[in-house]
């Protein structure tokens, strides 16, 4: 479904404000404040936006509270709305991008509302008492995901040394545990057009007791319904690989290997019997690269970079004629006590690959911006 709102639309709309690059030129519209005084786009794997475009959903916070909730733009009657009733755990929301309505995680629960002011919380589904025992889940999802079939929700609870992976069904029946950890996996992911299919990462991860800081000896996994979890890489285990995630044709896994660039491997080369590695393709070499999205055709990439603990950057790339423009030279780092707020830029594409969507500090706080895909595609400027 194509979205009715076009850039134009965009830069004419009240609740944005218009920000240049100074180095660039690019242009960003940047999400201007309700009541919450950080305001961030959503975990890169999610997308925050309905598929008509009306709604763009976001994370929230309200200093000093590190709880984070969600709020919502509405293109169409050009209004934002708050929802402090949805404080979530980590990344947990995910929109369901046909309706418009948001879920999230809350202790054991998983819940849901619609856009409007007038919408009610409904409970969606927990994870069974027989599981949680009485313990406060640090974790229930990562950032939740719809199987392919839209019948389910992925989970990857942590709960005091345990680790859980499955599915929770959206019509309330039994939530189905997929395998058991004793130690952390997280950043689980149904595969886009197979429900039985879900990319996890193992992770480092804090003794709840001793505070001891458990290692990671090989980041990617997959896990299939009925299956044992199995790495992607079996032979090279490495540590440097992270922030994953699914192409659209769910064909492929891209993923950062830092120090070197964004990197896929073909699913179709991953078996859990395999020895050997699956060829590993270098898109982009980007020593820097910290967070990357890819397009539905895999030929537009974008990239958050962090050359340093002071340095944050936000570069775009176009594969097919390999140049690389820049949307944000330098993204401000915030006082320390902004950074519970998990301030990298983590942009993604949006809005049927016509936009990017990222989190921004320019204007010297958390905020979320959107910048078109055809002004860089038509972009002079290149840097390299």
């Amino acid at each position: 479904m194509t979205h009715p709102f076009s850039a134009t639309e965009i830069r004419n709309s009240p609740l944005f404000t218009i920000w240049k690059d100074p180095h660039s030129g690019i242009e960003s519209f940047i999400l201007k404040s309700a009541s919450a005084i950080q305001q961030r786009s959503f975990y890169f794997v999610n997308d925050g936006c309905s598929s008509d475009g009306r709604y763009l959903w976001f994370y929230q916070a309200f200093p000093p509270s590190s709880m984070l909730s969600l709020g919502v733009a509405d293109f169409h009657d050009n209004k934002i709305h708050d929802f402090p009733e949805t404080q979530f755990l980590d990344a947990s929301p995910v929109v369901d991008p046909l309706t418009g309505e948001a879920y999230w995680c809350r202790g054991q629960d998983v819940w849901k509302r619609g856009p409007q002011p007038g919408d009610k919380p409904v409970f969606i589904n927990r994870l069974p008492d027989s599981m949680v025992r009485g313990r406060r889940p640090h974790r229930t999802a990562t950032h939740l995901t719809f199987s392919a079939d839209g019948k389910s929700l992925n989970f990857d609870a942590e709960i005091g040394t345990d680790c859980f992976v499955g599915d929770i069904p959206l019509d309330g029946t039994p939530v189905r545990l997929w395998q058991k950890f004793d130690r952390c996996y997280n950043h689980g992911q149904f595969n886009p057009v197979d429900p039985d299919l879900q990319l996890i990462a193992q992770d480092s991860a804090i003794h709840p007791l001793t505070g001891e800081v458990s290692s990671i000896d090989n980041r990617m996994h997959l896990i299939r319904r009925g299956g044992s979890a199995f790495p992607v890489l079996p032979k090279i285990g490495c540590n440097r690989h992270g922030h994953e995630w699914w192409s659209a044709d769910g064909q492929r896994i891209w993923f950062i290997h830092y120090h070197h660039g964004v990197k896929y491997v073909e699913l179709k080369n991953t078996t859990p019997s395999a020895n050997e590695d699956p060829p590993e393709t270098l898109a982009w070499a980007l020593p820097t690269v910290s967070f990357a999205h890819a397009n539905h055709d895999e030929q537009l990439l974008v990239a958050n970079c962090a050359p340093s603990a002071e340095e944050n950057n936000v570069l775009f790339m176009d594969r097919g004629t390999g140049k690389v423009t820049t949307i944000a030279t330098f993204l401000p780092p915030l006082p320390d006590d902004r950074y519970r707020y998990h301030h990298h830029a983590m942009p993604r594409f949006c809005l049927n690959d016509e936009f990017i969507c990222y989190t921004t500090t320019v204007l010297g706080k958390l905020d979320v911006a959107l910048v078109a895909v055809n002004q860089l595609t038509n972009h002079e400027q290149s840097t390299h």
